[in-house]
């Protein structure tokens, strides 16, 4: 396993931006208006103007009024905006991104009473190498539905923002490439988003007058994460009133040991396509490795290039996916497939975060162990890190969704209205455990 070595020269030059990067809003792209929306494969808007590798970061490239029904799903949804802008992809190279930016229609009635506007940066984990399942196209075709043990839609989270007047930025933290876990990449394109949506003069107040904040969960947690190492070197005009990151994921090959053969297992295949993907060296030895004869194959490996979540799912689920390569589980220490992942899927070795930070996670996570998650909070705690840990001593992985929510949302609020002085006499770092079953009541 490799860790990054000069990536801190790296963040020195291509993260900053150039002084008249807050321009004034381009015209909408009228010509890009349609009836409904197309997967992005297929939709010619999906595309960065020639030139566009000139601009600074978070320049906004494209605007559109969001075509699909968004506004009519989403509760108190005002309008709704696809921004696309530019951004840095896993190599450090120029790249773009899109963002759905959502303005709540309570924001007017509230404008009299609240000192700044206020914006969530919600990303959500859309776990897949397929670019047709960003969340830009898919966002409006998801069920507003709390019925599957603890596993809710994103728009419930978003219809609770909406609902305290809260403007929300979605980015699609994964890029133009779906490089699902490759975690600078997902980190860049959602300071690239913040920063384009503050420049786009939707939210009153723009960059000056609006308090803006983080929250991921699980494949979100680690876009979240990510940003927050890397803001201080690559944004640093960005200041962030707080993060919330839950049930988080700190270490893909950890995870993988764990869970492999069982019913997240459709996770693995996107996750080694998604991290090489924005790697083309990495991704011809990856594919190289698999067999081509027999059930586990080559051909049956990259179909989840154009699957969605529910028939990866389906496909995938309690395969041995070390089955599809000649070598095995060994395809993961590879030379020429190690150093991706090291650079890539781990979560603490980047930067420390700026902002103070909640983090909330179940003790019996079934997913990512809580220890790992403990040992790279306490690492950020070391070194002058704001953070509340919270342990929640009941549930797993995927009840924690629901159970965490409420103390998200809560921390959030206090984060936004700049009340965490208040509610915090002392700061630094503060590990509790609770005991928190949204389903049965607290204890």
């Amino acid at each position: 396993m490799r860790f990054p070595t000069a990536i801190t020269l790296l963040l020195g030059t291509i993260g900053r931006a150039a002084p008249s990067h807050f321009h004034k809003q381009p015209l909408l792209d009228l010509g890009a208006e349609r009836t409904g929306p197309i997967p992005p494969s297929q939709d010619p808007w999906y595309t960065a103007p020639s030139g566009f590798e000139s601009t600074a970061p978070g320049t906004i490239l494209r605007m559109r009024s969001d075509p699909s029904n968004i506004t009519k799903v989403a509760s108190k949804c005002s309008s709704a905006y696809n921004i696309l802008y530019r951004s840095t992809n896993a190599a450090y190279q120029p790249s773009w991104a899109v963002t759905t930016l959502l303005i709540s229609s309570i924001a007017d009635e509230l404008n009299g009473t609240q000192p700044r506007s206020k914006l969530l940066s919600y990303q959500i984990p859309y776990n897949t190498a397929n670019v047709d399942q960003s969340p830009s196209y898919t966002l409006s075709l998801e069920k507003v539905d709390n019925s599957q043990g603890g596993a809710t839609s994103p728009l419930v989270d978003i219809n609770n923002m909406l609902d305290r007047g809260w403007a929300v930025n979605v980015p699609d933290h994964e890029g133009p490439l779906a490089a699902f876990v490759a975690g600078p990449r997902e980190g860049y394109a959602v300071l690239d988003s913040v920063r384009a949506v503050l420049s786009s003069e939707r939210i009153p107040g723009g960059v000056n007058g609006t308090s803006y904040a983080m929250w991921g969960y699980s494949g979100g947690s680690i876009a979240s994460m990510f940003a927050a190492e890397l803001q201080a070197p690559y944004a640093p005009e960005l200041t962030f009133a707080g993060m919330a990151v839950g049930g988080l994921v700190t270490n893909l090959t950890e995870t993988y040991d764990l869970k492999n053969a069982s019913p997240w297992a459709y996770l693995f295949p996107n996750m080694l396509l998604g991290v090489t993907a924005e790697f083309p060296a990495a991704r011809q030895y990856l594919v190289s490795q698999l067999k081509v004869e027999g059930p586990y194959n080559a051909t049956g490996f990259q179909a989840v290039l154009n699957l969605n979540t529910s028939d990866a799912q389906a496909t995938y689920a309690t395969q041995n996916i070390s089955d599809y390569f000649v070598s095995g589980r060994a395809i993961l220490d590879a030379p020429e497939l190690s150093p991706v992942l090291g650079n890539n899927a781990y979560v603490g070795y980047h930067g420390i975060p700026q902002m103070p930070v909640f983090s909330y996670k179940a003790i019996h996570d079934d997913f990512a162990t809580i220890q790992a998650s403990d040992q790279v909070l306490e690492r950020f705690c070391a070194v002058g890190a704001n953070v509340m840990n919270q342990r929640n001593t009941v549930g797993d992985h995927i009840s924690e969704i629901s159970n965490g929510q409420p103390r998200a949302l809560k921390w959030l609020d206090s984060a936004l209205s700049g009340t965490l002085v208040q509610e915090r006499t002392v700061f630094g770092c503060k590990t509790e455990d609770v005991t928190v079953n949204t389903t049965q009541g607290n204890a």
